[in-house]
C-alpha cells in the first residue's frame, strides 16, 4: 500500500499483519520463489532476491519457509508457475489504484480483483489508464532508534544516489531512482545500516483527498486487495484521514 508516508501505513496495519502473518509468508515467499526462478539464488547477481530477502528479513520469516521457496525457484523442490500481472483502476472518489500481483491462474485473480473493484463502486481500467500518476521509486525506510549518527546517514543517503531524505516523526524515509536503489542498499548495508523496509515502489504524483464515507470505501478495497493471496502489492493515490 502506498499513501503519505511508508512508515505510518506500516505502524498504522501492523497489527493487522500480525494476526495476517502466514498470509504475509505465503506472498513473500511467493516473489522470493519468481526471483530465484528468474535469475538464480545467488543474491550478488540477483537483486530482485535480495530485495525480498530483506522484506522477508523485516517480516520475520522463518529461515526454512525462505529456503524452501528458494528451492521452488531453482527447481529443486516441486512447485507451481507464477505469471506477473498488474491491474490498473479507479476506486470510489476517482482515487487511481495500481494493483501487482503474482498468480498461477490468471483468470481467477483478474476476476476477484475486478469484482472488489465493482463491490466498491470502482472499476479496473485498461493498461496505462493510470500508471502515469505514479512514479516507480526506490524507497528505504530506518526507524529513528537505529540511526545513531544522523549527519553520517544524511551524507552516506545523498552522496550514494538518494533524492531526498524525509523526517516522518518516527522513522527516516529515504528515497531514490530506481537505477541508485541497488548501490544505495549495498552502501547502507556495508554501513551497517539495515532498513525496515528496502525496495521498489510506486509513489503517487499527487493525491486525491477523501474522506469519511468514501475513505472507509477506499480503506475496505484496500484490506480486500492485501487480503487476496495473489496481490503482491496495492499502491493508491488517496489522502486518507488520519
Amino acid at each position: 500500500m502506498a499513501g503519505h508516508s511508508k512508515w505510518k501505513n506500516i505502524q498504522h496495519r501492523k497489527g493487522a499483519q500480525d494476526a495476517k502473518r502466514g498470509k504475509i509468508f505465503t506472498k513473500i515467499a511467493t516473489e522470493i520463489t519468481v526471483a530465484a526462478r528468474l535469475a538464480g539464488g545467488d543474491t550478488d547477481t540477483n537483486p530482485r532476491l535480495r530485495t525480498a530477502l530483506i522484506k522477508a528479513r523485516s517480516a520475520n520469516m522463518p529461515k526454512d519457509n525462505i529456503e524452501r521457496a528458494i528451492k521452488k525457484g531453482l527447481g529443486n523442490l516441486e512447485g507451481v508457475s507464477y505469471s506477473e500481472k498488474v491491474y490498473e483502476g479507479y476506486g470510489p472518489g476517482g482515487v487511481a489504484f495500481v494493483v501487482e500481483c503474482l498468480t498461477d491462474n490468471v483468470n481467477r485473480t483478474v476476476g476477484d480483483v475486478r469484482t472488489l473493484f465493482n463491490r466498491a463502486g470502482g472499476n479496473i481500467g485498461t493498461d496505462g489508464s493510470v500508471a502515469w500518476q505514479f512514479q516507480t521509486k526506490g524507497i528505504f525506510v530506518f526507524e529513528k532508534s537505529k540511526i545513531k549518527n544522523q549527519d553520517q546517514f544524511f551524507e552516506t543517503a545523498l552522496e550514494h544516489g538518494a533524492g531526498d531524505v524525509e523526517d516522518t516523526g518516527e522513522a527516516w524515509e529515504v528515497t531514490c531512482g530506481i537505477d541508485a536503489f541497488p548501490g544505495l542498499r549495498d552502501v547502507f548495508e556495508k554501513a551497517g545500516l539495515l532498513a525496515d523496509v528496502a525496495e521498489i515502489t510506486r509513489i503517487p504524483e499527487n493525491l486525491t483527498r477523501v474522506d469519511g464515507k468514501q475513505a472507509e470505501a477506499i480503506q475496505k478495497l484496500v484490506d480486500g486487495l492485501e487480503d487476496n493471496d495473489d496481490v503482491q502489492n496495492v499502491y493508491h493515490n488517496a489522502e486518507l484521514p488520519e
